[in-house]
Order: C-alpha cells, then structure tokens, then sequence
C-alpha cells in the first residue's frame, strides 16, 4: 500500500505543477471541485442531472482554465518544455482532453438529429426527454473515457499505474477543494501565477539531494 500512496502523490505532485500554475486555472479547479462534490452526491439519486453537473458546470470551468489561462510553451518553474509535459502526462493530457471533448460536442448533436440513437433507445418526447437521455450519454462517455485510460495505462505501463490514476482522478475533487481553497484570495490580491515556490523549494532540495549522492 505504501507503494500505491507514494505513486498517487507523485501523480498529484506532478500535475499540480506542471498544469496549474495560474490563479484563475486554480480557481476554476476549485469551482469545478465543489460541483463536481455536488455531482457525486445527485448520482445516487438522479445520475443523469449529476452528469449534466459534471460535464456543463465542473468539466467546462476546469478546461476553461487549462486552454485559456495555464501558460504553455517553457515551463521556468519545472525547467521543463511544453512538449516534455505532454509526453510524460500519466492521464490526459491535451492532445487527449481536445480528442475526448470533441466527442463530448458531438454527442448532443448526434442526439438532437438521432433522438433514438440509431434505434437504441426511445426518443424523448420533450426537452426534458432530451437533456435526460443526454445526461445519461454523458454519463456513460465520461466512464468510458475513465475506463479506457485506465485500460491503456494497465497495458503500456502497469496495472498499479491504471489504479493509482483511477484513484487519483475520482477523489481529485476532494484533493482540489484542499490545494485550491485560497487560490481565489490570491487572484484578488492581483497574483495571477503562483509563484510555486514550494515547488522550486522541493526541486532545489532534489538538486542537492542528487550532488550528494553522485560526490
């Protein structure tokens, strides 16, 4: 177990800095986080609003901040390129999140023209029908889209992998609520990028850590 929990905070720890940097993006997380909470207690009971939650409210405000505000290009904090980023993203990066939510706007519009799906399901006779059978199809990407990833890691990399990313995105809800609570007082105070200088501070004491050893 030690070895699950030691990867899941890695997991955290490299997305919190290398994809979140900016205030507003934290910000926009923190919101995205309080409705996705919202979401998970209405799917017990009506899992078809929870999923028009999670995809209208919580997946727009936390994309939102990931292709308006994070900076891209070089990243001075971590040292790193862009292009370095995007390749070592353990879940989705965003080569991936323009390929999932490509399909998430297709969806609607597939609906809308095909109410019965092709023939699957019975077309909803009012627009309550609609945003219904909708939610229940956004539902049903957003798992494929968990599943799929995970399967993918499970098979290039490893089955602990798959776990660890699993995890970490269901409770990243509740892990961005904690990181994120005083990102909106930053942004008042005008700070529109977080310094990260616990971030610098952890990269130094790893620079050190590696001259030791190789001295």
């Amino acid at each position: 177990m030690n070895a699950f929990f030691q990867e899941l905070a890695l997991q955290r720890w490299d997305d919190h800095r290398y994809y979140h940097q900016s205030r507003v993006n934290q910000t926009l997380h923190l919101i995205s986080a309080l409705s996705f909470l919202v979401a998970y207690v209405v799917l017990f009971f009506d899992p078809a609003t929870a999923a028009l939650i999670g995809w209208l409210v919580s997946m727009v405000t936390r994309q939102t901040g990931h292709y308006v505000f994070e900076p891209r290009g070089f990243d001075r904090v971590n040292l790193v390129t862009d292009e370095y980023k995007e390749r070592v993203k353990v879940g989705y990066n965003m080569g991936r999140k323009t390929a999932l939510l490509t399909v998430w706007v297709i969806v609607p519009a597939t609906l809308w023209f095909q109410p019965s799906l092709f023939g699957l399901i019975e077309p909803a006779a009012d627009f309550a029908g609609f945003a219904h059978d909708l939610g229940i199809a956004w539902l049903s990407l957003g798992v494929a889209g968990l599943l799929a990833r995970v399967l993918q890691l499970c098979l290039t990399r490893s089955v602990h992998t798959g776990l660890v990313w699993m995890t970490k995105i269901l409770t990243d809800p509740f892990h961005d609520v904690i990181l994120y609570h005083k990102a909106p007082l930053a942004l008042l105070r005008g700070e529109w990028l977080d310094p990260m200088e616990h971030v610098r501070e952890q990269l130094a004491a790893q620079g050190q850590g590696e001259a030791k050893t190789a001295h």
